[in-house]
């Protein structure tokens, strides 16, 4: 039961990892375009207040729906969970009103604070997404808590393909009709609320052809559902919910510190108001390359908390150690070497993705981010299993104070590079301090059989190989100047890199036979490790 129970879990977290790909592959994609239309200065304006837009849609997309994911499958029966879901819309309704009022009649304000009052019909723009947060979240929590990923999958899928149309047609007319960068970026921004009644109605339809309840489960009332007062709900809203919420928009918070205080910090360090713009715009490329970097270990998290939730709940301390072992190891498996991967063929990515090597080095820097807030996650999904939400929140807290302390400082003497290592080194301040809370079997499995060793040592090597590969392709100068040749020698790159990590893991048993069993395709994988193995 048990296994079965993984089994389909971890089916459900190739579903949406598969889903946050796309949409993720979508998002990079786009950027290819957008900016060589819109160039780095309107690209630094769309960026500016991307981030209010990443929380809405973090809060709609993985925050709320991982935390009503949780109380779903802590609901014994359904109309526990229909009780549930309608007060926890209802709550959900008041609080993305006050932030769509407050966002909206403070737009000037915030545009002010960023150092560019120019932004403030874009700020207005991105804030109607909050009204649909209620429906999104709650849907989305139900099917997930459900272990039904599909409907959230092809939503945001949808979602996505949407948003990106809406994109590239405002940044084609801005090239048509000499629009200014701001008005641009209005328009642009106005794919956030098309975007989300798209997935609304996608959602829509999912709830609709559910199979009918029948009669007597309609009726059946539990005791339990009296016992879900709003009072108890808001409650926990107000700390697991929320916590999980700022938790999943991390990242996007790090960013949203940076669109208040780096522009502002290059401008006061002597640069005029076109040169910050650029290196911004240049600095932003690393969130669409992290967000990338983190998609499998994000939708592994977001999975796994049903199963732990019940775990849990019932007792049973030694599948829930098990469960959260395996989570660990997975998540720092996939993001190790993603991280990895990302650094070594950062030069051709970048010049794939956007069309020249600028900054290199700082997104470089920032993708080291990819390892530690995949960790966080999975801690993250860990915690809130077990209902340790003050940890967690104390971590962030911390985390994001010792962001804004170190940005100015390091903006000051390293520009952006400073702000990339201000990042860095505030998720390890998180990671430390959830790091000291974990139990002692969580601690345990990245010593335990020398996990961390013959981790490092395999991304060690698929480093290795993967840069003398690209050193040996890079002797033609034609790919410093080509952008086809570099999207070419990526695909080189980082297909010899899976292989070659994919064989190392498996040589040096990185991970246990039940791990590889519960994955989608781990048994392929080993099947064909072993075939290939009879004939050497």
């Amino acid at each position: 039961m048990e296994n079965q129970q993984m089994r389909k879990m971890m089916n459900g977290a190739i579903i949406l990892s598969a889903a946050a790909f796309i949409a993720k592959i979508l998002s990079a994609v786009y950027r290819v375009p957008f900016q060589n239309m819109v160039g780095n200065s309107g690209f630094y304006v769309y960026q500016q207040i991307y981030p209010i837009y990443g929380i809405a849609m973090t809060v709609a997309l993985s925050g709320f729906p991982i935390f009503l994911s949780k109380l779903v499958a802590e609901a014994s029966t359904l109309e526990e969970q229909k009780s549930l879901l309608k007060k926890s819309f209802v709550l959900l309704s008041i609080l993305s009103g006050v932030f769509f009022l407050g966002i909206y009649f403070s737009a000037l304000l915030i545009a002010n604070l960023m150092g560019d009052a120019n932004l403030e019909p874009i700020i207005k723009t991105v804030s109607w997404l909050f009204l649909l947060i209620p429906f999104l979240a709650v849907s989305r929590g139900y099917f997930q808590g459900t272990f039904r990923m599909l409907p959230t999958a092809i939503s945001q899928v949808g979602e996505q393909f949407v948003r990106v149309a809406v994109i590239l047609i405002a940044a084609y007319v801005y090239t048509r009709n000499q629009w200014d960068e701001y008005q641009m970026g209005t328009v642009a921004m106005s794919s956030s609320w098309i975007a989300g009644l798209v997935a609304c109605i996608i959602l829509s339809v999912a709830l609709y052809k559910q199979q009918p309840l029948k009669v007597e489960e309609q009726l059946k009332v539990s005791p339990v559902a009296d016992r879900l007062k709003y009072k108890s709900i808001a409650k926990r809203f107000a700390t697991e919910g929320i916590t999980m919420c700022l938790l999943s928009a991390l990242l996007i918070l790090m960013q949203l510190i940076d669109s208040f205080t780096l522009y502002n910090g290059l401008i006061e360090n002597g640069l005029n108001s076109f040169d910050a713009k650029n290196l911004k715009g240049i600095y932003d490329r690393g969130q669409p390359l992290v967000q990338l970097g983190m998609v499998v270990a994000t939708a592994f998290s977001a999975s796994w908390i049903p199963l732990l939730s019940q775990s849990f709940a019932q007792r049973n301390k030694k599948s829930f150690a098990r469960a959260a072992k395996s989570l660990v190891r997975i998540t720092a498996t996939f993001a190790m070497a993603a991280t990895t991967g990302m650094i070594v063929l950062m030069p051709y990515l970048n010049l794939t993705l956007f069309g020249d090597t600028d900054g290199n080095l700082v997104l470089s820097l920032y993708s080291v981010a990819i390892l530690f807030a995949s960790f966080i996650g999975a801690y993250n999904a860990i915690f809130q299993s077990q209902n340790k939400h003050k940890v967690a929140l104390i971590g962030l807290l911390i985390g994001l104070g010792v962001k804004i302390v170190l940005n100015e400082w390091f903006v000051e003497h390293y520009g952006t590079l400073g702000s990339s290592g201000a990042t860095v080194i505030s998720l390890v301040t998180i990671l430390m301090v959830m790091h000291m809370d974990t139990s002692k079997e969580v601690k345990e499995s990245f010593v335990e059989k020398s996990f961390g060793w013959k981790l490092l040592f395999s991304c060690g090597v698929m480093a290795m190989l993967v840069w003398l590969e690209m050193q040996l392709i890079g002797q033609s100068t034609i790919i410093e100047e080509n952008r086809l040749a570099a999207f070419g020698s990526t695909v080189i790159g980082g297909v010899t890199g899976i292989g070659v990590f994919l064989w190392l893991i498996i040589k040096c048993q990185l991970l246990t036979l039940r791990e590889w069993l519960s994955l989608p395709f781990g048994k392929k994988i080993l099947r064909k490790q072993a075939k290939w193995n009879g004939k050497n």
